[in-house]
């Protein structure tokens, strides 16, 4: 059985509008270009060929991807979010001690993680690490760059 993925309304939206450029735009795209590698003939030399199936491989594993996804995905109910603790979906507003200040991160699924934009997943050290917390825990976590050590400040929807 494959793993649940839990997704924000908003990962959801994007996931699916990816799904649907891969599935039309993009799968012409690939059909053209091995189209057009094919009319330059012998395939045994032909680069281009080769390049477009492979194109062609990587669009559908991704596709299955989403696929799979989205079969298996959990949308996380942001009305049954409290403020109490931090929780997946959760906004948590932190003070860094080492860089002495604040930032806000979204705490969401591993498939929607995008660290550097503010959304930790569950599942990495600092995320995992929030999960239960609340306003005016100190956290410290272990990280692969060393130790960090940041206060909650807030948490919201």
């Amino acid at each position: 059985m494959a793993k649940q993925t839990l997704l924000t309304d908003e990962g959801l939206k994007n996931y699916e509008q990816e799904l649907e450029y891969l599935k039309t735009v993009k799968r012409k795209e690939v059909a053209e270009k091995i189209k057009v590698a094919l009319s330059f003939g012998d395939l045994s030399e032909n680069s281009e060929y080769d390049e477009a199936k492979n194109d062609q491989a990587m669009l559908e594993a991704r596709i299955a991807q989403i696929e799979t996804i989205l079969k298996n995905a959990k949308i996380i109910d942001e009305s049954e979010l409290n403020n109490e603790h931090i929780h997946i979906g959760s906004k948590v507003k932190v003070h860094d001690f080492e860089f002495d200040e604040d930032a806000v991160y979204q705490i969401i699924g591993s498939d929607e993680a995008d660290p550097f934009n503010g959304k930790l997943s569950d599942e990495s050290p600092v995320g995992a690490a929030m999960i239960g917390h609340q306003v005016g825990d100190i956290v410290e976590v272990e990280t692969p760059d060393g130790p960090i050590k940041f206060e909650i400040l807030e948490i919201t929807k």
